[in-house]
């Protein structure tokens, strides 16, 4: 090899990369799905947070579509790390303004992980939460998971009254029930 032909080698090597890497005709690098194009990306989970003495199961989840009033939204759960020996238990409930379709129990085997889709249906524009509790040896975890229907923004009723203490705080004080 001589000199002359490092140059046209190198030239040919950033030539041949650049071929290889698809581009859209705006110049921008094309989705990696490009090859398929009945594929779609699902949003990312969200992995629910472990406490301290909770059953231990890992929870991830995701809306698979935008809530909308009495239309059913799929809920998709991921379970992990179940150890015990005769695995875990899961029930689901639904907070008002929210129904749950099909079955409000699942059974977690020890040693695999688990996937489920449940079905939500919103009642009511608003914030609502599906609430996951997991079992497992004796152990249980709570999990509530938003599901926002519309642009309708929570509002906490406030049934107290504000009021200044004699060094100048603003508390607010609260009937007792």
């Amino acid at each position: 090899m001589n000199s002359r032909s490092i140059p046209v080698m190198a030239a040919a090597c950033l030539a041949l990369a650049a071929l290889s890497t698809p581009a859209a005709a705006d110049g921008e690098r094309a989705a990696r799905n490009a090859k398929h194009p009945g594929a779609h990306r699902h949003a990312p989970m969200t992995s629910a947070p472990q406490k301290p003495g909770s059953s231990g199961v890992k929870l991830q989840y995701r809306l698979e579509a935008t809530p909308q009033l009495g239309r059913a939204t799929p809920v998709v759960l991921n379970f992990d790390g179940v150890t015990a020996a005769d695995g875990a238990a899961v029930r689901l409930v639904a907070d008002r303004g929210l129904t749950l379709q099909g079955s409000s129990t699942l059974a977690l085997p020890a040693g695999k992980r688990s996937t489920a889709t449940i079905a939500v249906v919103s009642e009511a524009e608003g914030l609502a939460y599906l609430n996951v509790f997991i079992t497992q040896d004796g152990a249980s975890s709570a999990v509530s998971i938003p599901v926002q229907t519309g642009t309708v923004a929570p509002a906490l009723k406030s049934t107290g009254e504000m009021k200044s203490t004699s060094d100048g705080d603003s508390i607010i004080t609260m009937p007792v029930k």
